[in-house]
């Protein structure tokens, strides 16, 4: 049976790993990682001794559909199947639309892949076409910055560890949504760490080259329990080793939008605070109640409205200092907020 026709990156690769092929494949969307990874997989149906002479690997813009799907219809050479693999099919539009015909009655001999790579194919007649044939379409959508840890977590699991929340919090700062080197480098700890190991902050630390004492997680902490003295020495820390102060910054806003949150919300339950702040696990509860009997509703009013204007300051409207100083101060109006803002 082939695999159904909207399928998760996991699944697809699982049933493709069955040898449970559909006829045609539109791989589409903007999350390019995905799609990349997918490809690799379609490139090995194939045995080596058999890709010399059933292995396509078409560009769109080189080509036309008519000529696709001429190649599609031949037979495989002493092969079970043929693989036809087209590339940057996003940059042909009219190439899409007129492989619906082919792929409205494809070859049962062929494993044809489309693939879009960083954008959503809108031809209805060829998703539809794919559809009613029995053929799969993924989507690989963008990651965001709300999914990332979870997405982190996951990555670690599919590499048979297990992650620490604060190693959770360091890669999605240093690394973000830059998918395929959060595959490297967790790939990298499965070969360095026994199976079923925890990926630890120090860990990180030792192979990847993150800091686990001088990160935007770390700083956020020292700036929620008022600790001046932690706070003005990671500030100059990041300033010989020319760490972006401007890359912490959104951190550290939504750190104070959330301690917003928390101070309006009126049920400060665990359970209530964690689905307010959208929090995955209770303690990370922990540093908000701490910023939280440090820095009233009325301080972190007044601690927004600095970090906005620290944002124009550091595109050079209506100031010239250098980026490290205008941090430093914006700390200091963190760290010595009055909370005198009247309504």
């Amino acid at each position: 049976m082939p695999p159904a026709p909207s399928l998760t990156f996991a699944s697809l690769k699982q049933s493709l790993a069955k040898r449970q092929f559909a006829p045609v494949y539109l791989l589409h969307g903007e999350e390019a990682y995905y799609i990349d990874e997918l490809v690799k997989v379609f490139e090995n149906i194939l045995p080596e001794s058999e890709r010399d002479f059933n292995l396509y690997t078409i560009y769109a813009p080189e080509t036309t559909a008519d000529a696709i799907a001429e190649t599609c219809t031949r037979f495989p050479m002493m092969s079970d199947y043929q693989v036809v693999i087209v590339k940057e099919a996003q940059s042909k539009k009219d190439v899409l639309t007129k492989l619906a015909d082919y792929a409205a009655n494809p070859s049962k001999t062929t494993i044809l892949a489309i693939c879009s790579r960083g954008e959503t194919v809108k031809a209805a007649t060829l998703t539809s076409a794919i559809k009613k044939s029995g053929g799969v379409i993924f989507e690989s959508p963008k990651v965001n910055d709300r999914n990332i840890a979870g997405l982190i977590v996951s990555l670690a699991k599919d590499a048979g560890l297990n992650i620490e929340e604060k190693g959770v919090a360091m890669l999605t700062e240093f690394i973000g949504a830059n998918l395929a080197k959060l595959h490297n480098e967790i790939s990298k700890m499965a070969t360095l760490l026994p199976a079923g190991a925890t990926i630890t902050p120090e860990s990180i630390e030792q192979n990847i080259g993150i800091s686990k004492d001088y990160n935007t997680f770390e700083l956020i902490d020292a700036i929620a329990a008022k600790n001046s003295l932690k706070v003005y020495t990671m500030i100059e820390y990041f300033r010989r080793t020319k760490v972006s102060s401007l890359a912490m910054t959104p951190m550290i806003f939504n750190y104070f939008a959330n301690l917003l949150i928390l101070h309006f919300t009126k049920d400060k339950s665990p359970g209530s605070l964690m689905a307010a702040l959208g929090l995955k696990w209770q303690s990370q509860l922990k540093n908000y109640e701490t910023g939280a009997r440090n820095y009233n509703a009325y301080k972190v009013i007044e601690i927004i409205s600095a970090l906005r204007e620290f944002d124009t300051r550091s595109k050079g409207i209506g100031s010239r200092q250098p980026e490290y100083d205008l941090f430093h101060d914006l700390m200091f109006r963190i760290l010595n907020a009055p909370g005198d803002i009247s309504f």
